[in-house]
Formats: structure tokens, sequence, C-alpha cells
């Protein structure tokens, strides 16, 4: 479903699921002001539609034990599509990687990686990250500390775009 065919209702019970994912259904239908059942449905609608790609605790990585967050810059030797696509398999099946994206201009990916400490992420880069096939260099840079980090879009955006084209 476009952004154009989900009506202010959707879009509201998409905003707050996203901000606390959860809370129950009654809860969500009182502050969308629908009745449950009804509400239960859009949900449904929303997860068979994917805009609703699922439901995860916001876990607080340091108090685990997982101390280093790294971004490393990934430039490739080659970037034909089954060459971007092997290395993208790569990174899902790296637990130490929890985002990757590919870029366009001089980096091909840029990683998220989080460790427990730097020796693990020290093996992980020499002895995984920078000897993978078609791998040309690898620049990294280690995070001091967040200022922000939200998940999802921001939904005020969004109905203020929409204002505008009504």
């Amino acid at each position: 479903m476009p952004p154009a065919k989900l009506d202010p209702i959707d879009r509201q019970i998409l905003s707050e699921l996203q901000a606390d994912g959860r809370m129950t259904n009654v809860e969500l239908a009182r502050r969308v002001g629908i009745s449950a059942p009804p509400c239960l449905r859009r949900v449904r609608a929303l997860e068979e539609a994917g805009l609703i790609k699922g439901y995860h605790a916001d876990v607080d990585a340091r108090q685990l034990g997982f101390e280093v967050q790294v971004f490393a810059m990934v430039s490739l030797v080659r970037q034909a599509e089954v060459d971007l696509s092997a290395f993208e398999a790569l990174c899902r099946d790296w637990p130490l990687v929890r985002e990757c994206h590919m870029l366009n201009g001089e980096t091909d990916f840029i990683l998220k990686c989080v460790a427990p400490d730097l020796s693990t992420f020290q093996s992980f880069l020499t002895g995984s990250l920078t000897a993978a096939e078609n791998v040309a260099s690898v620049k990294t840079s280690l995070v001091i500390r967040g200022a922000k980090d939200l998940p999802g879009v921001p939904f005020e955006v969004l109905e203020e775009r929409l204002g505008r084209e009504a």
C-alpha cells in the first residue's frame, strides 16, 4: 500500500505501533479512535501488505556486554550484480554485522557492526571482513557515543507532506 492508499487511521496505527509495538490492540484502538475489532483487521492488513515487517524489543547492547559499535565502509574489487549479491549474503551470515547498506559513490557498502570488545571486532575485521573474496578495502570508524537512534520513519513529515498535497 503506497502512502496515498493509507488513510489517516492506518497511518496513525503505524505511528503508534512504531513507537510502542507491545501495546494491546484495545489500547491501540483507543489511541486511534476506533473499536478493537476493526483496529485488529487494519493491523493484520498492514502486516499482510508488508508495511509492518515485524515486532522487536529495543535491547540495550551495552548492558548486554556489547561495548563496541563500528561503522565499516567497504569497497569491492568488482561491482557486478553477482558480486554485490555475494557480499550481501556474506553480511547476512556474519552475526557482528547488524546492518548492511549498499551505497553509491566511492564506498560500496556501509556496515554497522557490534562486538563485545575491540579484540572480537578486530578478529572479525582481519579474519572475515578484509579476508572476504572481492573486498578491496575497508575503512572503519569506532562509535564514541550515539546522540540519536530512532527506528522507522518520521510520520509527522509524512503527514505534513500529505497535508500540502491535499
